[in-house]
């Protein structure tokens, strides 16, 4: 299953994302420490993307996806060529920690590029995660 939604990029629309993530990943049973690293994982890729993406009046996209074990959380803008760059930020830097807190909440992430767009994207492994199997999901029952 799955489920993609779109903002505007202006940071007042992060929140709300962020909610729409929560909201989905709920509804499908994903609950606990790993609805909040997904959660985490799609604020800081999302505030990335409306920070960084370098196309005025572009629209951010944010896609959950849910396939037997593995959750996957896909951001996708339309500034193809702004890759994402992970850095050290030093103790009194304000930002620049974002890739590393998602490198640090999923199992894997990384990024592609499209004709027109970039995706960022973050997988996370559901094995044995879940506290009830939501409607529809094909997802392992706990062991």
């Amino acid at each position: 299953m799955s489920e993609t939604f779109r903002i505007p990029k202006r940071r007042s629309h992060v929140p709300a994302a962020r909610q729409r993530v929560r909201k989905t990943l709920s509804g499908w049973g994903v609950t606990g420490e790993l609805a909040d690293a997904v959660t985490l994982s799609a604020n800081e890729l999302t505030t990335n993307a409306v920070t960084h993406c370098r196309v005025s009046c572009a629209r951010i996209r944010i896609t959950l996806t849910l396939d037997g074990p593995e959750l996957v959380l896909e951001v996708s803008d339309p500034d193809r060529d702004g890759l994402p760059r992970p850095h050290d930020s030093a103790p009194d830097e304000e930002s620049g920690r974002g890739l590393a807190l998602v490198a640090a909440s999923a199992d894997s992430w990384g990024h592609r590029q499209g004709p027109y767009a970039k995706c960022v994207w973050a997988r996370f492994t559901l094995a044995g995660k879940l506290t009830e199997k939501p409607a529809g999901a094909r997802v392992p029952v706990p062991s």
